[in-house]
C-alpha cells in the first residue's frame, strides 16, 4: 500500500515536472521571440531614422524641375559653373584687373554688351539654347526699359546678368560730376530690375568702354559688385561683316589660350557670326564657363522710384484675364 501510494505520488511529481519543463519551455521561446521581434523593429526604426532627418523644423521644398537634356550631341555646352563672392567688388579681366586668374587652360566666358535688342539679342538666345551654353549680358539701362520682354527672354534661359550704366555714358567724361556717375551706374541696376519685374540679378557691372574711374571702381566696392573688363575685345562694334568678328575673337583666343570674350548682343554681325564661332571654339577645344553670383545686387529705392518716374509707362495689371478681358460676342 505504501510502495503504491508511494509510486502515486512520484508520477504525480514527474507530471508536474514536465508541464513545469513544457511551461518554461513556452516562457523561453517566447522570450527568444519577443527579442527577436525587438530585434527586427529597432532594425527597422533604425533604418527610418537613417532615412529621415530628425528634428526636421519643416518639410523640404519640391526640388526644382529637372533641367532638360542638350538636345545636340555635339554642342558646346558648360564645362564648369563658379559662383563668384562679389564682397569687396572683385575684378576679372585681364585688360585692367591681374589679380583673379580663376580660368583654366582652354576655357572661355561669352559675354554680351548693350542689349537687349530686338532681333539681335533674340537670335544670341537662339544660338546659345542650339548649343546648350550660357553667357553674361550686360544690358544698357535704358535700352531694358525699352525692351524688358526680351531681357525676361535672357533671364528665362538661365543666364546671368549684370548691368552696364543707365545710359552707357563714359564714366570717365570729366564733365560728369561724382553723383552724376553714381546715378549711371545706379539707375543702371534699378532699370535692369524694373525690366526683370523685381526680380534679383547679378551684381556684375562693366563700365562703357572699359573706361574705369579709380573712384567709381572703389565705390563699386562699397557695394559688393564685382567688375567685369575683358581678356579679349572682339571690336565687333567695327566690323562690316560676320567673318571679321569670328576672325578676330579666333586668333586672340588661340593666343592667350583662355579668357573672358567681350562681344555685343546689340550688334547685327555678331549675332550672325555667333553660330560659327561658336563652332570653332569647339572643334579648337574651348569649353565654356558660366559664373554666377553668390548673392544679387541690392538696389537702391531712390533710383528705383526715378526709373518708375522716367518709364511713364501703366502700372502692370496684377487682375486675372478674366477681370480684364471678356469675350461679348464670337
Amino acid at each position: 500500500m505504501a510502495r503504491a501510494k508511494a509510486k502515486t505520488n512520484a508520477e504525480r511529481d514527474h507530471r508536474k515536472g514536465n508541464r513545469m519543463r513544457i511551461a518554461a519551455g513556452l516562457i523561453f521561446a517566447g522570450a527568444i521571440s519577443l527579442c527577436a521581434s525587438g530585434a527586427a523593429w529597432s532594425q527597422t526604426a533604425a533604418t527610418k531614422s537613417a532615412a529621415t532627418p530628425q528634428a526636421t523644423p519643416a518639410p523640404a521644398a519640391a526640388p526644382a524641375p529637372a533641367k532638360a537634356p542638350c538636345a545636340n550631341p555635339n554642342a558646346l555646352g558648360i564645362a564648369r559653373i563658379v559662383e563668384i563672392d562679389t564682397t569687396g567688388g572683385p575684378g576679372f579681366g585681364f585688360e585692367h584687373f591681374k589679380q583673379l586668374d580663376f580660368l583654366r587652360d582652354h576655357e572661355v566666358v561669352l559675354t554680351f554688351d548693350d542689349g537687349p535688342w530686338p532681333v539681335n539679342t533674340p537670335s544670341v538666345l537662339k544660338t546659345l539654347a542650339e548649343e546648350c551654353t550660357t553667357g553674361i549680358f550686360f544690358p544698357i539701362g535704358k535700352h531694358a526699359t525699352y525692351f524688358p520682354e526680351i531681357l525676361k527672354q535672357v533671364a528665362a534661359a538661365g543666364h546671368t546678368i549684370g548691368s552696364h550704366t543707365w545710359s552707357h555714358a563714359n564714366l570717365n567724361n570729366k564733365k560728369l560730376t561724382e553723383d552724376q556717375r553714381k546715378e549711371e551706374i545706379e539707375k543702371g541696376f534699378s532699370a535692369v530690375k524694373w525690366a526683370l519685374g523685381g526680380t534679383s540679378f547679378a551684381p556684375f557691372f562693366r563700365f562703357p568702354a572699359l573706361q574705369h574711374p579709380p573712384e567709381m571702381v572703389t565705390y563699386l566696392g562699397t557695394r559688393d559688385v564685382a567688375i567685369f573688363s575683358c581678356d579679349l575685345d572682339s571690336f565687333d562694334f567695327k566690323a562690316t561683316k560676320p567673318q571679321t568678328v569670328i576672325d578676330s575673337v579666333m586668333k586672340k583666343v588661340d593666343k592667350l589660350g583662355k579668357g573672358i570674350i567681350l562681344m555685343h548682343d546689340f550688334q547685327k554681325h555678331t549675332a550672325e557670326a555667333l553660330p560659327e564661332l561658336l563652332h570653332r571654339l569647339k572643334a579648337g577645344g574651348y569649353k565654356v564657363v558660366q559664373m554666377r553670383a553668390k548673392t544679387p545686387v541690392q538696389s537702391l529705392a531712390q533710383y528705383d522710384e526715378e526709373i518708375l518716374k522716367d518709364a511713364k509707362l501703366p502700372t502692370v495689371s496684377s487682375r486675372p484675364v478674366s477681370s480684364v478681358v471678356q469675350t461679348i460676342s464670337e
